[in-house]
């Protein structure tokens, strides 16, 4: 199970540089991301190497945060697998919220992060269908 941080903040220039610069100086790398915006709020979502320190630095600067629980499936880099995975959650009855894609630092390959309800039960249905899910290490 993956944990991502979402992080709550307003449409302005320069708000996502501070909080890159907040995540460098704790060494806290980004391993995948995704930011959603509207006019004046955004939400960016991220994986990074150390959760609970994320959220405690970006509290501390004002921010405000959650970590969610995540899916992380290792696809390969070819064509048509996207659509075999959502097939397969498809087939499963299982809704999709959102999906973004990160990569494993050492074998890099693809992974495709995705947040569902009862990610548990989600994550064994997917092992029992084949897939490879991602535990966070790279």
């Amino acid at each position: 199970m993956l944990k991502q941080v979402s992080i709550y903040t307003e449409n302005n220039k320069g708000k996502m540089r501070k909080i890159t610069e907040i995540l460098a100086e704790k060494n806290i790398n980004i391993l995948g991301s995704v930011t959603n915006d509207s006019a004046e709020y955004g939400i960016i979502r991220m994986i990074v190497s150390n959760p609970e320190l994320t959220i405690e630095a970006l509290t501390a600067a004002g921010y405000i945060c959650k970590m969610t629980d995540v899916i992380g499936v290792e696809v390969t880099d070819e064509v048509g697998n996207l659509n075999k995975l959502l097939e397969a959650l498809e087939y499963s009855n299982i809704n999709v919220d959102y999906l973004y894609l990160s990569f494993n630092r050492i074998t890099c390959m693809p992974i495709m992060v995705f947040h569902a309800d009862c990610a548990h039960e989600v994550e064994e249905c997917l092992r029992q269908k084949g897939f490879s899910i991602s535990k966070g290490e790279n």
